[in-house]
C-alpha cells in the first residue's frame, strides 16, 4: 500500500469540507491561506473504473486538469490503450480491491461500466466517502436507484450523473423559453431517438464459447445470473440485453429527456404504457425473447401537476419511429438533430430542438425573425462542454456540479418506470393448470396503462411487473446501504 504524506491528509480533509458546502465556495488565493495550506484549484485524484469506451473519454477530458491515480477495467483488451497511455497508473480488475489498496490516496472516483454493475460499484464509492461521477443511467432497476440517492445523502459526497447535456448552454436555454410563458402552459413533449444503433430483439445466445483470457467474465457479471459467456453481450451491445442494459430508453434517455424534464420540472411518471414491436420467426409464430430488448418501442408516460405547471404526458420514440412532423414546420425544414430531438407542445405554440436543448427555433420557424429570448436567469457553466470536469471542480469546492443524484435519480428512475411497461407490452397470463400454445389458453389484456405507485414503489395493477423493481442479486453481491 502506498505511504500517504502528512500533505495528502490535509488535502483529503480539505476536499471533504469543502464538497458540502460547494454551492457557497469561493476561491481563496494561496498566499492567503499560507503555507501548508491547500488551494482548492489544486488537483483532484481521481480513480477510473470502466477505462474503454466512455471512460476513455472522460480520461482524456480530465488527464491536463487532474491527476489520475488508478484504474480498474475487467477486460485488458479494451483498457489496453489507456494502460499503455499511462504505463505507471495502478491497474486493477477488481474495484473493490482497489478501492481497499488505493483508497488513501484517492478523491473521487468515475465509473463507466455497464448499466447492472453501476449501482454496486456507484455505493462502494460512496461508503468509502468518495465523490461519484456515475455513468448514465444510473441504475438497472428503480430499487438501484432508490439505494443510491440514500447513500448520496448519507455519506454527502459530490455525485454527478454522465448525461453531458445538464452542463451545456443550450439546455438552460431552452428551460428559461419555457418557463418565461413563451409557448404558454405545455402539456405535451414528444422526445425520440436514433437508438438502438446495436442489435435488439434477439435469442439468447446458446452456442458456446471460450472465455478471452484478457476477460474476467464473473467479475463482468458482477451482480448479474450467472451465464455463459458470449461474444453477442460485448464489448458494447449489452445495451440490448435486459439483464445488463436498459435498452435505447436508458441508454439516450438521460440525454434526450433532460431538456424536457428540467424546463417542465418533471417529477416520476404516476403511469406508463408502451407500444413495442413484436418479432416473428414464421408466419403467425411470434418469437418468444424475453432477454433482449425488442427493436423499437413508443412510451408515454404521464405527470401529474407540480410547482404551477399542469399536468403534461411525455412520448417517447426509439428504434427509427419519430413523432409526426408538426403541421407548423416547412416540409424540408429540419427534423431534431441526427440522433433524435424534442418537441414541445404549449397552449402558444411550440419549440422543436435537438438533442439537448442544441438548435431551438420556435414553430412555424418565421417567428424567431421578431422573438427576443428572455433575459438569462441560469447560471452558465465555464467548462459547458466538459461535464467531468463541472463535477471535479465541484467536488473541490468551486461551483456545483449539474446532474447531482437530487436530481439524476428521479429522472433515471422516470426512465426505468418506463421500460417495466416496454416489458410487459402486449401482456398474456399463463392460465392456472393449463399448457400454452400459439393462441391459448392465455388470458390477453393487451397492452397495459401501468399505474405507478412511487411512495410503495410498485406497478399497482401488474404484479408481473414489480419483480423488476427490485431484482435479486447473485449470491456474493449486494446494495446495502
Amino acid at each position: 500500500m502506498k505511504k500517504t504524506s502528512p500533505r495528502s491528509v490535509d488535502r483529503r480533509k480539505f476536499l471533504k469540507t469543502s464538497a458540502t458546502a460547494a454551492a457557497g465556495f469561493f476561491i481563496v488565493p494561496r498566499h492567503v491561506l499560507g503555507r501548508g495550506f491547500i488551494a482548492p484549484s489544486d488537483k483532484l485524484n481521481i480513480a477510473v473504473v470502466g477505462v474503454a469506451g466512455i471512460g476513455g473519454m472522460h480520461i482524456s477530458s480530465l488527464k491536463d486538469t487532474e491527476n489520475l491515480v488508478a484504474f480498474c477495467d475487467v477486460d485488458d483488451r479494451k483498457a489496453k490503450k489507456v494502460y499503455e497511455e499511462f504505463p505507471n497508473t495502478p491497474k486493477y480488475k477488481d474495484f473493490r480491491k482497489m478501492l481497499d489498496t488505493e483508497g488513501k490516496n484517492i478523491d473521487a472516483v468515475i465509473v463507466g461500466t455497464p448499466d447492472h454493475s453501476h449501482t454496486v460499484i456507484g455505493l462502494a464509492v460512496m461508503q468509502a466517502g468518495k465523490h461519484l461521477f456515475l455513468q448514465k443511467p444510473l441504475a438497472h432497476s428503480v430499487s438501484e436507484v432508490r439505494a443510491l440517492l440514500e447513500a448520496s445523502r448519507k455519506y454527502k459526497v459530490v455525485t454527478q450523473m454522465g448525461n453531458q447535456g445538464a452542463s451545456m448552454d443550450c439546455n438552460r436555454s431552452i428551460t428559461e423559453w419555457i418557463q418565461a410563458g413563451t409557448i404558454g402552459e405545455v402539456r405535451r413533449a414528444h422526445v425520440w431517438t436514433n437508438r438502438p444503433v446495436w442489435p435488439q430483439g434477439l435469442p439468447t445466445p446458446v452456442a458456446p464459447e471460450a472465455v478471452p483470457s484478457e476477460l474476467d467474465w464473473d467479475l463482468w457479471l458482477g451482480p448479474a445470473a450467472y451465464r455463459p459467456y458470449s461474444s453477442k453481450y460485448m464489448p458494447f451491445n449489452w445495451r440490448g440485453w435486459w439483464e445488463f442494459g436498459t435498452g435505447a430508453l436508458g441508454d439516450m434517455g438521460c440525454h434526450l429527456l433532460d431538456p424536457a424534464y428540467r424546463a417542465l420540472k418533471l417529477t416520476v411518471p404516476t403511469s406508463v404504457e408502451a407500444n413495442a414491436t413484436t418479432v416473428w420467426s414464421d408466419f403467425f409464430v411470434e418469437s418468444n425473447y424475453p432477454d433482449s430488448c425488442p427493436p423499437s418501442s413508443v412510451v408515454k408516460m404521464d405527470f401529474p401537476a407540480r410547482e404551477g405547471m399542469p399536468e403534461c404526458e411525455l412520448i417517447w420514440y426509439d428504434g427509427g419511429i419519430k413523432p409526426m412532423r408538426p403541421a407548423e414546420l416547412g416540409p424540408n425544414e429540419e427534423f431534431g438533430s441526427w440522433s433524435g430531438g424534442v418537441i414541445f407542445e404549449g397552449s402558444k405554440g411550440k419549440i422543436i430542438c435537438g438533442e439537448f436543448g442544441d438548435g431551438a427555433v420556435l414553430l412555424p420557424t418565421s417567428r424567431m425573425k421578431d422573438f427576443t429570448p428572455p433575459k438569462p436567469w441560469l447560471k452558465r457553466e465555464k467548462h459547458e462542454k466538459n461535464h467531468p470536469l463541472v463535477w471535479a471542480e465541484a467536488c473541490k469546492g468551486i461551483g456545483a456540479a449539474t446532474s447531482p443524484f437530487e436530481y439524476a435519480c428521479p429522472l433515471t428512475e422516470t426512465l426505468l418506470i418506463g421500460n417495466l411497461a416496454v416489458r410487459m407490452f402486449d401482456v398474456k397470463y399463463l392460465k392456472a393448470g393449463k399448457t400454452p400454445t400459439s393462441w391459448a389458453p392465455y388470458d390477453y389484456p393487451g397492452r397495459v396503462r401501468m399505474l405507478w405507485d412511487s411512495k410503495s414503489m410498485r406497478i399497482t395493477n401488474c404484479e408481473e411487473a414489480n419483480k423488476f423493481v427490485n431484482p435479486t442479486y447473485r449470491d456474493g453481491w449486494s446494495m446495502a446501504v
